[in-house]
């Protein structure tokens, strides 16, 4: 595909999410119809689409025609040369969309940080003084990020094993095992290293979470809601403990024990019904499920998609996760409660509103990363049973 027929690719999916397909859901048509293009091809389309929707409103949120060329004038390339008419390119500017390049409308501020207009005072309530800066660092692709498996390997080896498949890794500056992938990071699922579990994909935030853990040589772990797992195998690579993984739905951890298996680790699985005739825990992490409001550069789709309905049952679920949780501590043991959202009111409030009801349990610690250059939105508190 010539780079013109990648941008009227990606202007006919955007258009196919603007009357309400999933991000995901029309790429995915898109690519079964198009079997001609090729993964370049395919990836390249996916790209413009993520650039487009995470600065929907701030490219003026028009079809997906204008988000592309408003796109490509902001990212410094010209029109003229990819909206060619020639071939599978897009039909040449008319004088309206000349037009519109050329003028400066005044946007707002929610309009500039790419914010739905419903969440911006929320997201301000939330952030203060960051709001701004916070919600632009969105804007922008997220950097990949790797964890090293210290039990298979060090850091040095890693890098050094990551290079020979043309993967370019450098350490993060603050996270002990972290990788940032500076060349190449769609080779990562095809590189020796993570094949043989030397290193697994992980944000730098949730690294950063599980190193905030402290938990005692031998004792028993249980990541709550896991998910796929990940910070399950993170925590049974970095301490010597006995770790769990539990979700309501098993589904999601579905490929969890062949991951186990390739990081040389053990995570055995506990069911639901299982769960309250285990015992009890010295650390209950609960990633609770939330707007994703730290990430929303990585899945620009859901910030479009969020409504006021959802976050108030988001809000109920995290109440009920953290409340459970609390449930399978040991005595003296602690609770981890996490989301990757910046939003107080999936957060902080929720801490407050569970401390407020179970008076015995107390902050330890508390640390909101904010979405920018060493990694994604996350919140962490650390509570314990006094």
């Amino acid at each position: 595909m010539t780079p013109g027929a990648r941008v009227a690719a990606a202007a006919e999916i955007l258009d196919a999410i603007r009357d309400g397909q999933a991000a995901e859901q029309a790429l995915t048509t898109w690519a079964r119809g198009s079997r001609f293009a090729g993964s370049k091809d395919r990836a390249a389309v996916r790209d413009h689409v993520y650039d487009a929707l995470r600065a929907r409103r701030s490219l003026g949120d028009g079809t997906g025609r204008g988000l592309m060329i408003a796109l490509a004038q902001r990212d410094g390339a010209d029109p003229d040369a990819l909206f060619t008419g020639e071939g599978h390119a897009p039909a040449v500017l008319d004088g309206a969309e000349r037009a519109a390049l050329a003028e400066h409308t005044a946007q707002s501020d929610a309009q500039k940080c790419d914010m739905p207009d419903c969440l911006w005072p929320l997201w301000q309530q939330s952030l203060g003084a960051d709001a701004t800066q916070a919600a632009m660092a969105q804007q922008r692709r997220a950097d990949v990020y790797l964890r090293v498996n210290r039990r298979r390997t060090s850091v040095t080896e890693a890098i050094a094993a990551l290079s020979q498949d043309q993967i370019i890794a450098v350490p993060h500056p603050d996270i002990a095992g972290c990788l940032r992938v500076t060349a190449n990071p769609r080779r990562i699922k095809l590189a020796a290293a993570y094949l043989d579990g030397r290193v697994e994909l992980q944000d730098a935030s949730s690294q950063f979470a599980i190193s905030q853990l402290r938990v005692p040589a031998g004792g028993r772990v249980l990541d709550y809601c896991a998910g796929g797992g990940g910070k399950a195998l993170g925590i049974a690579d970095q301490f010597d403990a006995q770790v769990f993984a539990h979700d309501i739905a098993p589904q999601r951890m579905a490929d969890l024990s062949a991951r186990a298996t390739r990081a040389g680790v053990d995570v055995p699985q506990i069911a639901t019904d299982d769960l309250l005739q285990s015992d009890r825990f010295d650390v209950v992490f609960c990633d609770a499920p939330c707007s994703g409001s730290g990430t929303w550069r990585r899945t620009p789709d859901a910030k479009w998609r969020l409504t006021e309905e959802r976050l108030d049952r988001m809000q109920g679920m995290q109440a009920d996760v953290i409340a459970a949780g609390a449930k399978l501590v040991r005595p003296g043991g602690v609770l981890a409660y996490a989301t990757c959202s910046v939003l107080a009111i999936e957060n902080d409030a929720i801490v407050d509103a569970f401390c407020a009801q179970h008076p015995t349990w107390q902050r330890r610690a508390r640390h909101q990363l904010l979405p920018g250059e060493n990694g994604d939105g996350f919140y962490l508190c650390l509570l314990e049973n006094t």
